[in-house]
C-alpha cells in the first residue's frame, strides 16, 4: 500500500469502525477525500469501495463475538443517566473539542427556551473516538465544563459527577480532578456498527427531550 492508499484507508477503516455513516456516505466521502486530496491518478473509486466492503465484512464479522453489554452500550446509558441529572452529554459531538462545545451552547439554548438550565456537560468528538476504535490501546477521552462558567470549583463538581456516572456503569475512569483535564476510559473499545433504524445518538434535540421531562 502507497502512503497515499495508507491515509485513505485508515480514513475508511475509521469511518466504518464508528458506526455513524451508512456505506453510501462513507463511499461519498472517501470519494470526496480522494479528489481533496488530488489522489485521482493514484488511487481507483474501485480500489476505495473494495476497501470499504471489507472492512465492513470484517467488522460484521467481529461483531458476532461481541458481549453484551459492549462498552458502547454502557457509554450510551452512562450518558442517558447523566441528562436525568441535568448534565448534557453529547455523543460524537463535531471533530475537535471547539466542535463539541459549540454543539453544547446549541442544545444549552435549547433548554433555555424551554425554561430549564442544565448543570453542566460532557462530551466527546470525532478525534476522541479514532483513539476508541484503534486497535492497540484503545482509549476514550470525556470534555466536561459548564455553560459561561469559569469557577474551576464548578467545573471539578461536574467532573467528579461524570466521573461517578461513568465508574457506576463499571467503567475504570482516569483523572486528576483538575478542572483542566479531561477524564479518560482507559481500555475503552468502540463497538458499533452503522443501522439506519437503530436510535441516532447524534440527535441531540433527544438529549432536549430526556431533559425537559
Amino acid at each position: 500500500m502507497t502512503e497515499n492508499e495508507a491515509f485513505i484507508y485508515e480514513s475508511i477503516f475509521n469511518q466504518i469502525r464508528m458506526g455513524f455513516l451508512s456505506l453510501d456516505e462513507i463511499q461519498e466521502n472517501i470519494l470526496e477525500e480522494i479528489e481533496d486530496n488530488e489522489f485521482d491518478d493514484e488511487i481507483s473509486e474501485e480500489w476505495a469501495f473494495d476497501k470499504i466492503r471489507e472492512e465492513y465484512q470484517k467488522l460484521l464479522s467481529e461483531s458476532k463475538q461481541w458481549k453484551s453489554p459492549t462498552d458502547t452500550e454502557r457509554l450510551i446509558k452512562a450518558f442517558d443517566e447523566l441528562c436525568g441529572e441535568n448534565i448534557i452529554a453529547l455523543h460524537n459531538a463535531g471533530y475537535t473539542t471547539s466542535d463539541g462545545e459549540y454543539e453544547v451552547v446549541e442544545v444549552e439554548r435549547e433548554l433555555q427556551e424551554n425554561e430549564v438550565e442544565s448543570d453542566g456537560y460532557c462530551f466527546y468528538h470525532e478525534q476522541d473516538l479514532v483513539r476508541a476504535v484503534a486497535v492497540e490501546n484503545p482509549s476514550l477521552y470525556i470534555a466536561f465544563q459548564k455553560v459561561d462558567n469559569s469557577d474551576d470549583a464548578v467545573t471539578i463538581e461536574v467532573g467528579k459527577k461524570v466521573a461517578e456516572v461513568l465508574r457506576n456503569n463499571g467503567f475504570e475512569v482516569n483523572w486528576n480532578e483538575t478542572s483542566r483535564s479531561k477524564i479518560e476510559i482507559p481500555g475503552f473499545r468502540w463497538q458499533k456498527i452503522f443501522d439506519e433504524d437503530a436510535r441516532d445518538l447524534q440527535d441531540y434535540s433527544e438529549v432536549v427531550d430526556r431533559m425537559i421531562q
